[in-house]
């Protein structure tokens, strides 16, 4: 899980890079018939895409407290949204083979399921790994060369703990970019912080 970016030669000389991704999805309720509305992903080099999903004619579910912190409103999904499709297509297109981060894996996993299901892809095509796993795993990995496996596991809990100290005037903004960009963020600190640690042994 915590490996570096690496490139895979594939047919025709074509090179793949793999990389990690963080995904962040709205929905239209926390209930069992709610349905992603805006859906964004931010890959570890922060190229990002975003789209807000045109609903399929049975998605109906609808929660006005759900809209009152995400802000985002049926109409504006019905007028401006993408066809869910189309961006299941571009997802799996983009995502595919990277390793990808979700903070809240469960929901947003429902969300991620919904929209690959309405393009007739596999619900688990694409899975989610809790971006509190990875991080904890990626400050071990970078921490290990240079720490003895006894003080491993309390200097993690430094950097993370550290690292969270960065946001926590930063609550989520509720849209799938910025939370999805913040996500990458809280990476790159961590990975920041793992690394400077480890120089100063």
């Amino acid at each position: 899980m915590s490996r570096q970016t690496d490139i895979t030669n594939v047919g025709d000389g074509i090179e793949v890079v793999e990389m990690r991704a963080f995904i962040d999805f709205e929905a239209s309720s926390l209930g069992r018939h709610g349905y992603p509305i805006e859906v964004a992903w931010v890959l570890e080099n922060g190229t990002a895409e975003t789209f807000l999903v045109r609903p399929l004619e049975e998605w109906t579910d609808w929660d006005s407290a759900a809209q009152a912190i995400h802000g985002i409103s049926r109409d504006q999904i019905l007028n401006e949204g993408i066809a869910s499709d189309v961006v299941a297509n571009q997802l799996m297109a983009a995502l595919q083979g990277h390793e990808v981060f979700a903070s809240a894996p469960s929901w947003d996993g429902k969300w991620l399921s919904v929209l690959l299901r309405s393009a007739g892809l596999p619900r688990h095509a694409i899975r989610l790994i809790d971006t509190d796993l990875g991080l904890a795993e990626l400050a071990e990995a970078l921490l290990a060369p240079f720490l003895p496996s006894s003080e491993i596991h309390r200097a993690t809990r430094k950097v993370l703990a550290e690292a969270a100290g960065r946001f926590e005037n930063r609550p989520p903004a509720h849209r799938a970019l910025p939370d999805a960009r913040q996500e990458r963020e809280r990476w790159l600190a961590v990975s920041e912080l793992a690394h400077a640690f480890g120089a100063a042994r």
